[in-house]
């Protein structure tokens, strides 16, 4: 009896291949041209004729003026990098190498380099190459690379290679010098519905809560102070009084989220592909939301397990921003605490004015609506979950090699 073919899942590359060039090589070229150079030799010895034994001779030099020049071509030659403050998974990036020539006469032409260290935080290895940089002079090349995992990474050795003059012999040189990049999760469009309900859930209700030292409503009236602006003086009231008092007005409080992430994923010799998965995902769209809101002036607080309960209050600004995704790069995956244990922690550090948003690679079944009437959003992952309609991410970003390489 024969069985059905169950068809083959399709291969994932899960690592970036790292070539490494030896330091002293034959190019297909220059293997064909020694061949040729041995032919000539042996047809030399067998003819005894002059003029073959002066081809041969002449083969030997411009192979021996090959090696020699290709060696001169790497000497002396210093290389910067020029890193960016930080990357995000899926979008394009450029790394600037500046070489500079210390030679005092000859220039050095075309020159690859290929970093060795770091590489798996790329789509494929960052390499770059230069035409020609003269005789003290610094050329600048930019390589564009697209990051695929998460985390911070270490970039240490990088190749300086060349077949300069004629291709017939590859030689390169290895160089160190340290460089740490920071990869952010993946940022999606987020849909505009979803922030309309954080921000509906935190300006209703007995959660609106306005406060003294504003510009929005009237509060009252105080004693006029000597500093205070001389517009907000009540004229009336003073004149009536016989003593300046001026108008005191209500702020009412941005908008707080905290933001619950769950990155529980079962234990690890029983974990699933799709688990990984799942968790990378729930990561990348609290980043998501992280940007989102912020840019809309919300105060966007981070509770997750990071070894031990790590919080980071609400607060808004750009540095702010950078410290949320900072810590969303290098969050790992749990196999201790589920969400469960990540609601109960909220208890404890959640204030009354805030809206707590709960991401989670599960499938909840809690509704929306149900959500931001306990002032709780649940936003899961999983691939049946309600919350991946609200995140829109680039195609390139493959959630199942995202996580930091160290994991793996």
């Amino acid at each position: 009896m024969a069985f059905p073919r169950r068809p083959r899942r399709p291969v994932v590359n899960t690592t970036t291949v790292v070539r490494r060039k030896p330091s002293l090589d034959f190019s297909v070229t220059g293997l064909v041209y020694c061949s040729m150079m041995m032919f000539m030799g042996l047809a030399a010895i067998n003819s005894q004729a002059n003029l073959l034994f002066g081809v041969f001779g002449l083969m030997i030099g411009i192979l021996l003026i090959s090696g020699v020049i290709s060696r001169l071509v790497l000497q002396k030659i210093g290389v910067a990098r020029v890193m960016p403050e930080s990357a995000v998974v899926g979008e394009p990036t450029t790394i600037v190498y500046e070489l500079t020539n210390k030679k005092k006469f000859w220039p050095s032409l075309s020159m690859g380099i290929a970093e060795l260290d770091g590489v798996q935080a790329f789509m494929r290895q960052p390499t770059a190459y230069m035409l020609h940089a003269a005789a003290g002079m610094t050329a600048s090349v930019p390589v564009e690379v697209v990051p695929r995992r998460r985390g911070l990474y270490l970039l240490k050795r990088f190749q300086l290679s060349t077949s300069f003059p004629f291709g017939f012999i590859k030689r390169a040189v290895e160089r160190h010098q340290e460089h740490k990049l920071l990869i952010f999760p993946a940022i999606a469009h987020v849909d505009p519905k979803l922030l309309a309900m954080c921000r509906s859930a935190e300006n209703s209700g007995p959660t609106m809560r306005p406060t003294r030292g504003g510009e929005d409503e009237f509060y009252g009236v105080k004693e006029y102070r000597t500093g205070e602006n001389p517009r907000h003086i009540y004229w009336r009231r003073s004149a009536r009084g016989g003593a300046l008092v001026s108008k005191e007005m209500t702020l009412v409080s941005p908008p707080r989220l905290l933001l619950l992430v769950d990155t529980y994923a079962g234990p690890e010799d029983t974990r699933t592909p799709q688990q990984t998965s799942d968790v990378e995902r729930t990561i990348a769209m609290t980043a998501s939301l992280v940007t989102q809101a912020l840019e809309a002036g919300l105060s966007v607080g981070l509770l997750a397990w990071n070894g031990s309960w790590s919080l980071l209050k609400p607060a808004r600004g750009k540095r702010h921003r950078r410290d949320l995704l900072a810590h969303l790069a290098q969050l790992p995956v749990n196999d201790r605490l589920d969400a469960s244990k990540l609601l109960e922690e909220s208890h404890e550090v959640i204030d009354a004015g805030m809206t707590s948003i709960l991401f989670t690679p599960q499938d909840m079944k809690l509704g929306l609506g149900e959500q931001v009437r306990n002032m709780l959003l649940v936003v899961s992952a999983a691939e049946r979950g309600s919350g991946r309609r609200w995140f829109r991410f680039n195609d390139v970003v493959d959630f199942s090699v995202s996580m930091p390489f160290h994991e793996r």
